[in-house]
């Protein structure tokens, strides 16, 4: 069966459109309303979605998604109950599902056991953001991942020989970054941000997606121009922080401008 990532960009680049992907955590700001959030998101128009596994100790992410994961937690979300939101996501849509977690709560787990597991329940993709492949490749446990499609963090930082290794290693699609640090702080793309796009592609026919930043329609239309896809997180996720009563229609009237300006490109 083909991957439903692989399925979805083929798609687009048939009909010339771009990607948008969007993230939340898992479980926030519960099990129900967060599955209300995703459910809507899919309907709304996004491409993928990105599900954050939570996690206590988030150190890549910024406040914002380290109180969406803190929220989570609190309300009883675990990685089995992770895995419980997706089946029952997957009862009405077909979106693909990439899971943004850290190596931790996996290994927890049972790092083969869990990519059995979120596959089966229909999870299609993992972005560990702390396992280089190279490392992983070192241990043979690590090695034992099959049933998700891996996808690979570039930066704008990343030197040349190691962009060639992750490109190469990339499945799904690669998350490039728009500039250095962590999620959802403020600031602008890196200038050389498409020269970013243009190496990565010189090694890999994976779609590049950009993310890490992207608040405006504006700044979506911009990186759809130069990418494949456009990855907003921080920015919905605080819709779910400011409106927890009601966080799927926040997250609708937030999102909808955005998408419609990333498939304007």
């Amino acid at each position: 069966m083909p991957n439903r990532i692989d399925t979805t960009f083929a798609r687009l680049r048939e009909a010339r459109q771009k990607a948008f992907v969007a993230y939340v955590a898992a479980g926030d700001p519960d099990f129900g309303r967060s599955l209300e959030v995703i459910r809507m998101l899919a309907d709304c128009g996004a491409d993928l979605i990105e599900l954050g596994l939570p996690f206590s100790d988030p150190l890549a992410d910024g406040i914002v998604n380290q109180m969406a994961a803190d929220r989570a937690l609190k309300s009883g979300m675990t990685s089995t109950r992770t895995l419980d939101l997706i089946r029952e996501f997957r009862q009405t849509h077909q979106t693909p599902i990439v899971l943004f977690t850290y190596l931790n709560p996996v290994f927890t787990y049972g790092f083969e056991a869990f990519h059995h597991a979120a596959a089966a329940a229909g999870a299609d993709g993992i972005l560990l953001l702390d396992l280089p492949p190279d490392e992983a490749a070192l241990n043979p446990d690590l090695a034992r991942g099959a049933g998700l499609q891996h996808i690979r963090l570039i930066a704008p930082t990343t030197p040349p020989a190691r962009i060639k290794l992750l490109a190469q290693s990339a499945a799904g699609f690669i998350y490039a970054l728009s500039r250095a640090g962590v999620t959802g702080a403020h600031g602008v793309p890196a200038a050389n941000l498409a020269s970013l796009v243009t190496a990565i592609k010189a090694h890999s026919e994976v779609p590049v997606c950009v993310g890490f930043g992207i608040t405006t329609p504006a700044q979506a239309a911009a990186v759809a121009a130069i990418a494949d896809g456009v990855i907003v997180g921080s920015a919905i996720v605080q819709q779910i922080q400011l409106n927890p009563a009601h966080p799927a229609a926040a997250v609708r009237a937030f999102t909808a401008p955005l998408i419609a300006a990333t498939k304007a490109c």
